[in-house]
């Protein structure tokens, strides 16, 4: 299997900091799923080639949401799109590109003329295509993920699905055991649905409950239960690693799923939960791995590949996959 690519070091600018790495970038990313893709400047090395696995762009239509840039403040014509990019300066010495939700966005050195960067931009057009069209599609998935807050509503839990049912008997929320949904579809005279885990999220709220109110009460429990989960993972893998645990935080962060500190401490998104379990463990893997190797290189992949062998499939899942709108 290919390895992932290894990303280099971070510099560290005050040393009373201590060193921290993230599962994603935030330097290169803007959202969990964005993607970016780093090209040198005209007078450095060919860019790398896309990965294979990519798909192939789309063919020709119509402008998309996407294809302009909140910030834009140029355009450039690639192929039969007209693309509005924000463009950053930047101290670095090559030309970066990030896709995110926003649209593109180009990093560059302030000695790099505009010319060197669209002619960059041009080189990589094909990229920069397949990626927005992407983000699109990502845009319309998680669309068609946004959460209801009412009875009835599904919600995503450890690759499940589970359905909110409001309970004014019950103390805060509960999940059932999985055939007490279909236990109650048959005394409301209905089926349970068809293709679906049967799980009830019970929530302790009368039924004229506000959906600002079932949200908090639903996003609270979420986040006891990530705590909760993320403790006994931490439990079972760190020493499998051989990394000792200082402190485990939880985080809401957009732009990445976990961090790790050279002080022993780690960061995870909560809303990891929303993923399997087996996806979970990759994350908290990698970010237990930066505990003993603290960049990115061969080395850390090794580690983490030796609790976590097909860690590749488990990225794709966070890639690709459509976390609920909240």
């Amino acid at each position: 299997m290919p390895r992932p690519p290894s990303r280099p070091e971070p510099k560290t600018g005050d040393r009373s900091e201590p060193l921290q790495l993230s599962l994603f970038e935030p330097a290169e990313l803007d959202s969990p799923f964005a993607s970016a893709a780093p090209l040198p400047s005209a007078s450095a090395a060919d860019p790398a080639p896309a990965p294979a696995a990519s798909p192939a762009v789309p063919s020709p239509a119509a402008p998309l949401p996407g294809f302009r840039h909140p910030q834009a403040r140029r355009e450039l014509q690639l192929g039969a799109h007209r693309i509005g990019y924000a463009l950053q300066r930047a101290r670095r010495r090559s030309i970066g590109f990030i896709v995110g939700a926003e649209g593109l966005t180009v990093r560059a050195p302030r000695w790099v003329g505009i010319r060197e960067i669209e002619a960059a931009l041009q080189a990589k057009g094909d990229w920069v295509l397949r990626k927005l069209h992407e983000q699109h599609e990502r845009a319309q998935r998680q669309e068609r993920t946004r959460i209801d807050w009412r009875e009835g509503a599904a919600l995503p839990y450890l690759g499940e699905t589970v359905i909110l049912l409001l309970d004014p008997r019950v103390d805060g929320v509960v999940l059932d055991p999985p055939d007490a949904a279909a236990a109650h579809a048959a005394t409301q005279g209905s089926r349970p649905l068809p293709g679906l885990p049967q799980r009830l999220l019970r929530v302790g709220l009368p039924h004229d409950a506000a959906p600002a109110q079932i949200r908090d009460a639903v996003q609270a429990w979420l986040q006891r239960q990530a705590r909760q989960l993320f403790e006994q993972r931490c439990a079972q893998l760190a020493p499998r690693l051989g990394v000792q645990l200082r402190r485990l935080a939880l985080s809401s962060a957009s732009t990445r799923w976990g961090s790790a500190s050279a002080d022993g401490s780690i960061r995870l998104n909560w809303r990891l939960l929303h993923f399997r379990l087996p996806v979970i463990d990759y994350v908290v893997a990698h970010e237990l791995a930066h505990l003993r190797e603290m960049h990115h290189g061969p080395a850390f992949w090794q580690v983490v590949r030796s609790v976590i062998p097909d860690l590749e499939q488990h990225r794709r899942a966070l890639r690709d996959g459509a976390l609920p709108l909240l």
